[in-house]
């Protein structure tokens, strides 16, 4: 557990202390300036608690006393240091002011100079004094800059405000701006103090007595009257005033930007403050007047707050500046950047009753986008695509623009652009980083043209074909800037590859696309300046799970199933595959290692599984390092049990990459000669399905051995394991159930008419099976949404893929649970009777709700369907399903399986009207035999969704999680927890966030956590054990109620509702509460609960526990624990 600020006060003081003391030089110094972070730190954690204190062993109010310490030794060194040391000490205030939240006013603040929790103020000021009395102007003016540090504590002193005001008027520069600063943080809190400083300003700033440089700090000061609405509102016309007053162009600007930032606090100001600054952009105006407006009106539109307070005049007087030829560059990039900024807010619903306006508007706009000035093209080009992206909908109507049209020439415009920018990017030495930024800019305009609008897909892509031919056009030239040329060629890979994932998600592969695809991947090959690793990368594109998904879906109303299915796609399919392998190969020959193992990556991400498999067995000898090999190995037997799979599913249409495997020596065949020519979809042959699956399973459950090897790293793999884990279960689960369809099969083929009674024993005895199937099935997929929810650091797409396979799991679990949807296939509602303790309408309300979760921002009307099958009243309002991220579901994938879906639901309403006919004893066969041909399709239909890797299962790095602290009010050592028969126990509580990323930690805005025990968690040893580092093996997802306590966390925490212990007959037997911590710096929170455990026998209880956070988005992460659970004693 890590010590908060408070709890380090006492070693701050004594190494401030020790290095005041010492005679190394700078050593003093060093020592002062190591405060200013210690200081930030502390300034914005919470004051402690007392239970915080009894956790940390600290008396109540030790932190006080030893902050003071720190504070008066920082005061002693200010009062008796050279000016070096004070300038430290400044430094050091003046570090904790501007670190302070923006967001919150001045007034807000409760960090350790607040008021309420500064004690031993008067002693500080004092030695402050001290200097401002005795020292030189330098000093004094230092001492003037503490004391507007300190403004909080400071400003109720009737002395030092005189002093402030009386050195407003002295007569050496220094000091008059130091007052001015101590000024102005005082005029943030205090009102009466704000309007004599007013007063005086303007006669600072007026008079010629003082430099322009004072005049200019004393206008700087207008922005802090903010201390209330009357005092802002009156310093906001004084300097209207002085605006009009003003003929000095630099006091003139500064005014101007001083009221800007005034106005930008208040709504009431906005509207008058934009006509203001509109009056400054006319013609006869400098170019360092006008500059400044924009400044100011790219003040304004940055916060968000400027667009109900423009017009259309104000349009049309930025548009004016914006198309100005005769103005420098700087200028009209500015004005048209506010211009995007205005027309993206809610300005266009001026401009909708002002047609004439925007059209013009608009076609000035577009008129620039050939524009001579580089930098304007580029802002041109965003604001064109942003604007028709928005407005193209609302206004194509009524507008004469042809936004179509308009889009395409935005995208040949932007190729065009990215030709001349690599052109000047070749020409330059060294290349020039600017160059890179553009080019990337502008390429991230066409993906966003392309999320926007999918139509344009093919049209992108084939100008990026256009600019790679380009490339292999060009002469020698390019060699001499070989590294700044595979730098834009590796942008523009990840470009494409963005690009055909995007078109993927909103299901626009068509045949389009597919044409010009293949015309860019024989670029790819064609241009020498692309290496192996490049080609592979886009050869994959072909064989990725985007292509083959067509052969799952030949339906697609996009694609002509007749060109994927024919001869000449398959041709492509082995050409491709070929040409990966031997790109493999030549990377590996080449000693290329990483570049060979990157592309096996990028091919488990792609469901390229061949390539992956290939790669990977080859890299195992090529390693030196054990750990090493054995990741690789581990990687090794996934790829090839998942190529096993897909061998296997896609058997017909792979027998030409099974040949081009044996011929070139690629591809042990044993395996391929077992499978023959089956037909997986026949119920005949289940056989061979099964032992398919059990090969693939034994595969991944052999890997289990390289953790044996790496306890160590196992934290650090933490993912992984689990992933595979559920893999393997998931491969077993499915085995199973396709061994029970195959003996249910041999079971109803050979049973005569004199034998139904017997098979109606079996059927149930297959039922009893089918349900416990069914549940594994159900339990994998809530499993895959809590590993989806377990890692903050996750990226969206890795998060998206493992949703996918959750979804597709309770798919299966739904189908395989037909048999408890279709009433008359059994006798009993309570399925008690085949060994399942739980009833038929429980098990039809779980399978059902979880999909209607999983379907809810999917497709509405198969959530009513569903619950009307399941003949429920209305839809659920709350999902038992954990579904708690807020990403796009409807994505290609996720669509293969809701075919999926459909086929299974036509499937049970057919199998519901066949049960209704006839008696229960006559149908029992006929319809287990629909029913497991009905499975036996849906299984096979799954298996051809192909499988991939998220990408996070190649980041390896310490597991993310959290540590639980238990104190009780007795014991300041953790854990070590005890309690009196009949008592409530006592817990103040530590979670300790740990391996956050500081830009995850930063996320982080709430925690909260459950805490379990009762009387069945009794321990056999009578005594506690203090807390101490987890299991060796880290398998924190097998720990029992794992998913049930993090759904009641969830519900909890996102719907704000706590279990109904009133239904629960076992409640004097266990307990449970839910605990909101207080979030510290360091990703720590603090809180404290009461255990009813009076009801409990002596002996000793674990305590379990399962924490969550949410992060600024609102977002639920769920936290792995990763240290044991408490243990407490009733004695």
């Amino acid at each position: 557990m890590e010590k908060i600020a408070a709890a380090c006060a006492l070693d701050w003081s004594i190494e401030l202390e020790k290095s005041s003391r010492s005679k190394k030089p700078g050593r003093s110094l060093e020592g002062i300036l190591q405060m200013g972070p210690r200081i930030q730190r502390w300034s914005r954690e919470p004051a402690p608690t007392m239970a915080i204190y009894n956790m940390f062993g600290m008396i109540p109010g030790e932190d006080k006393l030893f902050a003071n310490a720190i504070l008066l030794r920082l005061a002693d060194a200010f009062m008796s240091g050279d000016k070096d040391t004070r300038i430290a000490v400044v430094n050091v205030f003046l570090f904790e002011l501007r670190s302070r939240d923006k967001k919150t006013s001045r007034k807000q603040y409760r960090g350790i100079f607040s008021k309420a929790r500064m004690h031993n103020h008067a002693e500080l000021l004092r030695r402050v004094k001290v200097v401002f009395d005795t020292g030189d102007i330098e000093s004094r003016a230092f001492a003037l800059v503490l004391f507007g540090c300190w403004a909080d504590f400071a400003k109720d002193s009737a002395h030092l405000r005189y002093l402030i005001l009386s050195t407003l008027v002295s007569s050496n520069v220094l000091e008059v701006k130091a007052s001015l600063f101590a000024a102005g943080c005082f005029s943030e809190l205090a009102d009466d103090f704000a309007t004599v400083v007013l007063q005086m300003l303007v006669n600072l700033v007026t008079s010629s007595d003082f430099s322009r440089g004072t005049r200019l700090a004393g206008l700087r000061v207008f922005s802090k009257m903010t201390s209330s609405f009357a005092v802002a509102n009156e310093a906001y016309k004084t300097g209207l005033k002085l605006v009009s007053d003003f003929s000095d162009k630099e006091l003139l600007v500064a005014i101007l930007v001083s009221l800007t930032k005034l106005a930008s606090k208040s709504t009431f100001l906005l509207s008058q403050q934009v006509d203001v600054l509109l009056e400054f952009l006319g013609p006869d105006k400098s170019l360092q007047l006008q500059s400044t407006v924009l400044r100011c009106l790219h003040i304004l539109v940055g916060r968000g707050i400027c667009h109900a307070s423009v017009t259309v005049h104000a349009m049309k007087t930025l548009c004016r500046v914006a198309f100005e030829t005769e103005l420098p560059s700087s200028v009209q990039c500015q004005a048209l950047q506010i211009l995007c900024k205005i027309l993206l807010g809610t300005m266009p619903d001026i401009l909708v009753d002002n047609m004439h306006h925007l059209t013009h508007l608009l076609t000035n706009v577009q008129n620039s986008i050939q524009s001579p000035i580089k930098s304007k093209r580029l802002i041109t080009i965003c604001t064109l695509v942003d604007v028709s992206t928005k407005l193209s909908g609302r206004t194509e109507m009524r507008s004469n623009l042809d936004w179509s049209s308009l889009k395409r020439q935005i995208i040949s415009v932007a190729v065009d652009q990215i030709i001349v920018l690599e052109k000047s990017l070749v020409a330059s030495f060294p290349a020039n980083t600017r160059l890179f930024k553009e080019i990337q800019c502008l390429l991230n305009v066409l993906l966003f043209l392309v999320a926007e609008n999918p139509n344009l897909g093919d049209f992108v892509l084939d100008k990026i074909r256009f600019f790679i031919e380009h490339l292999v056009d060009k002469n020698g030239s390019i060699i001499a800037a070989r590294q700044a040329s595979l730098k834009l060629v590796a942008i523009v890979q990840n470009f494409s590859l963005t690009c055909i994932e995007s078109l993927h998600e909103v299901d626009a592969i068509s045949e389009h696309i597919l044409d010009q695809l293949k015309l860019l991947v024989e670029s790819v090959h064609n241009c020498s300046l692309f290496d192996c690793y490049t080609q592979i990368i886009y050869s994959i594109l072909l064989q990725s799970h985007m292509f083959l998904g067509f052969m799952i879906n030949p339906n697609r109303k996009t694609f002509n199933p007749g060109i994927i299915l024919g001869n000449l796609p398959l041709n492509h399919l082995v050409k491709h595959v070929e040409v990966s392998l031997e790109c493999a190969k030549k990377m590996l020959s080449q000693r290329e290692y990483w570049p060979a193992f990157k592309s096996g990556r990028h091919a488990a991400c792609q469901g390229a599984w061949i390539i992956a498999a290939f790669v990977f067995e080859q890299l195992i000898t090529k390693v030196k390092s054990a750990s090493c090999s054995y990741w690789l190995k581990l990687l090794t037997k996934f790829a090839q049990a998942e190529r096993q799979i897909q061998l296997f599913v896609f058997q017909k249409q792979a027998c030409g990459v099974v040949d081009l495997l044996e011929a070139k020596e690629f591809f042990n065949t044993c395996f391929w000669d077992k499978i023959g020519d089956t037909d997986v979809s026949s119920v005949g042959n289940v056989v061979s399905l099964t032992e398919m699956l059990h090969e693939a399973y034994n595969k991944l459950a052999s890997s289990g051995e390289f953790w044996e090897y790496n306890i160590i790293l196992e934290q650090s793999f933490c993912f992984q394991r689990w992933f595979l884990a559920l893999r393997a279960k998931l491969l077993r689960v499915v085995a199973d159930l396709s061994k029970l369809l195959d003996s249910s099969q041999l079971n109803q083929e050979n049973a005569s008419d004199y034998e139904q009674v017997e098979t109606s024993v079996t059927a149930n005895y297959n039922l009893q099976q089918v349900t416990q199937i069914s549940l594994q099935l159900m339990s994998i997929a809530q499993e895959l949404d809590l590993i989806a929810v377990s890692f903050i650091d996750m990226d969206r797409r890795s998060s998206k893929i493992i949703s996918e396979l959750a979804f597709g799991c309770s798919i299966l679990a739904f189908t395989t649970g037909i048999a408890l949807l279709t009433k008359n296939l059994s006798g009993n509602d309570n399925l008690a009777t085949l060994g399942l303790e739980t009833s038929n309408n429980y098990l039809k309300e779980m399978f059902i709700q979880s999909l209607i979760a999983r379907l809810w921002l999917i497709d509405q009307e198969a959530c009513s369907n569903l619950s009307l099958l399941l003949e429920l009243s209305g839809l659920p309002k709350s999902c038992a399903s954990l579904q708690p991220r807020s990403h796009i579901w409807n994505t290609g994938a996720v669509r293969d399986i809701l075919q999926i879906f459909y086929y299974a639901i036509s499937g049970i309403v057919h199998l519901q009207k066949e049960g209704k006919l006839l008696q229960y004893w006559e149908n029992l066969p006929q319809v287990s035999k629909d029913h497991l041909q009905l499975l036996l399709n849906i299984i096979t239909k799954w298996m051809r969704i192909p499988f991939r890797f998220p990408r996070f299962f190649f980041k390896v790095r310490p597991c993310t999680g959290s540590e639980l602290f238990a104190f009780s009010e007795e014991s300041r050592i953790p854990n070590e927890l005890s309690v009196s028969p009949g008592f409530h126990l006592s817990l103040n509580l530590c979670l300790q966030l740990r391996n956050l990323t500081p830009d995850c930690l930063s996320r982080v805005s709430k925690l909260y956590c459950l805490l379990y025990s009762g009387v069945s968690l009794k321990e056999s040893r009578a005594t506690g054990e203090t807390t101490g580092p987890m299991q060796p093996d880290y398998r924190t997802w097998e720990t029992e109620n794992r998913i049930q306590m993090n759904d009641k966390l969830f519900n909890y925490v996102v719907k704000n509702c706590k279990p109904d212990r009133d239904k629960d007959a076992d409640t004097n037997n266990r307990v449970e509460v839910f605990v909101c911590f207080e979030l510290y710096d360091k990703g720590q929170g603090f809180a404290s609960c009461l255990l009813d455990v009076s009801h409990f026998p002596v002996g000793s209880y674990r305590i379990k526990w399962h924490s969550c956070c949410i992060d600024s988005q609102g977002s639920y992460w769920s936290l792995l624990p990763l240290n044991s659970q408490p243990i407490f004693t009733v004695q």
